[in-house]
């Protein structure tokens, strides 16, 4: 089982693949777009901004490949700023359209619900509360900690909604679509919550 892990000059790469290592995958990263349909599974990382992130994706050609590896039904895992690309859009700095694998948009956190000691961004630990049964999530309790760093969060409809996290309020912050997969937190920096759902996702 090879997974590819997508580079597009926007990723956390080297800890996403140590993580995969740690738990015995054979991991690659790679950059050319026409590589991509000769892996099992996918993980689409990323850290930065939305609209920087889809003109990279069309530099390298890799939206295309990306939705065609979507389209044969190989399993793919969008990891926080990869989860946004997945959606229709993001509000991020303008507007910017997204992959589109998964209905839904990308938006900033709204302050005016937050208590005046919260900050965006979001980060550190928090949790992760499971809504919907899904094999990503496989052998883990219906709430768990994982690490988070993002100032948007992505609202999408109750039939994608895989987890949910409260900050501020609640926000989706996970989602399943067929063989789409994302999370917003990141799992290679979750330690053993976040290592075992890259195991799940391997062995899907």
């Amino acid at each position: 089982m090879k997974v590819a892990i997508v580079d597009y000059n926007m990723g956390n790469l080297a800890s996403v693949k140590n993580a995969l290592i740690k738990i015995g995958a054979k991991a690659e990263i790679i950059q050319k777009a026409d590589k991509l349909k000769n892996f099992d599974k996918l993980i689409l990382p990323g850290v930065g901004a939305f609209g920087d992130a889809v003109k990279h994706l069309k530099e390298f050609g890799l939206d295309e490949a990306i939705l065609d590896f979507a389209k044969s039904g190989k399993p793919i895992l969008g990891i926080c700023l990869g989860m946004q690309l997945l959606f229709d859009k993001s509000y991020e700095f303008g507007e910017h359209y997204g992959l589109g694998l998964i209905p839904g948009e990308v938006v900033p956190f709204d302050k005016t619900k937050f208590d005046h000691r919260l900050k965006v961004p979001h980060m550190g630990w928090n949790e992760l509360f499971v809504k919907k049964e899904t094999p990503l999530f496989k052998d883990l309790p219906k709430a768990f900690y994982l690490y988070f760093v993002h100032s948007y969060h992505a609202v999408t409809i109750d039939e994608y909604v895989i987890g949910t996290t409260i900050y501020g309020y609640e926000f989706v912050s996970a989602v399943q679509r067929d063989n789409i997969f994302g999370l917003q937190p990141h799992p290679e920096k979750s330690h053993n919550n976040g290592l075992k759902i890259l195991k799940n996702f391997v062995e899907l």
